[in-house]
C-alpha cells in the first residue's frame, strides 16, 4: 500500500531545507540505492512492479504524478513537494507520469539494482491509468 509521508521543511531568508532525519524510524526499509530520473520528455517510467523492492519518491524539484496499484486499490499522487515522501510497497505496480520539465524524482529504495527483481508486465487496465 503505497502513502505519504510528510518531511520538515525548515525556510529562512537562506532558503528552505528538507531532512530526512532518523531514517531508520521514518521508512519501513533500510536504504541500500538511491537513484534520481530528470529530464523526461512526455514518457512514462515505471510500468512495473518488484519482487523484493520497497521504494520511496521524492520530487525534489518541479512535479510528477504516481500512479499505483497494490490490488486492492487505485491511487495516483502529484508530487510537487519535497516535503512529500511516497512510499511504494513491495509488488505494487507503479508508473510516473505528467513529469514538469525541471523535474527530479529521487528515488530510496531497499534493495541494490537486480534485473531479475523487476516484473514487467502490462497494466491490465493501462488505458485509465493516465
Amino acid at each position: 500500500m503505497a502513502y505519504i509521508i510528510d518531511l520538515p521543511i525548515y525556510t529562512d531568508k537562506r532558503g528552505s531545507l528538507t531532512v530526512l532525519d532518523d531514517v531508520q524510524h521514518l521508512l519501513p526499509f533500510q536504504i541500500r540505492r538511491i537513484f534520481y530520473i530528470y529530464e523526461v520528455d512526455d514518457s512514462l517510467r515505471g510500468g512495473h512492479r518488484h519482487k523484493a523492492t520497497t521504494q520511496a519518491a521524492i520530487c525534489v524539484r518541479g512535479s510528477c504524478t504516481v500512479f499505483n496499484d497494490d490490488g486492492s486499490r487505485k491511487e495516483e499522487f502529484l508530487l510537487n513537494s519535497p516535503g512529500k515522501c511516497l512510499v511504494l510497497g513491495t509488488k505494487d505496480w507503479h508508473q510516473m507520469h505528467h513529469f514538469s520539465q525541471d523535474a527530479i524524482l529521487l528515488v530510496l529504495a531497499s534493495t541494490s539494482f537486480d534485473p531479475n527483481d523487476y516484473i514487467f508486465e502490462p497494466y491490465p487496465d493501462h488505458e485509465n491509468t493516465l
